[in-house]
């Protein structure tokens, strides 16, 4: 996985060439960019080299477009996004993936249990 940011590039450092698989998402004006949380909870637009590797992290019924790191950038930095992550190799599941919200009963009565045992002062 490869970080990019608008201070990251200079001139002698190798970038990825050609176009990106940027992922997409259906708007009610046509495809709109995807954007992705980093880590840290940074705003990242994502780009992936070719579609298999874009398949195995979003899954095959993900959208996409296929576009230059620099139109990328371009589309995202109004946005104020100006890092770009190239293959990340996770991404976590949609909130809407994790089922049932009433399953979740049984989580947090056990994480209530815990943080009664916790010290304070």
């Amino acid at each position: 996985m490869t970080h990019l940011s608008e201070d990251d590039a200079g001139p002698d450092e190798a970038r990825p060439a050609g176009l990106l698989c940027v992922p997409v998402r259906s708007g009610p004006v046509g495809d709109m960019l995807r954007l992705f949380r980093t880590p840290l909870g940074g705003r990242t637009a994502v780009g992936f080299t070719n579609e298999q590797r874009l398949t195995a992290v979003l899954g095959p019924t993900q959208q996409h477009v296929e576009l230059s790191a620099s139109a990328l950038r371009g589309l995202t930095a109004p946005l104020g996004v100006t890092e770009l992550t190239i293959d990340p190799q996770l991404a976590a599941a949609p909130v809407a993936a994790l089922g049932d919200p009433s399953a979740w009963q049984g989580c947090r009565a056990s994480a209530a249990s815990r943080a009664a045992h916790l010290p304070t002062g």
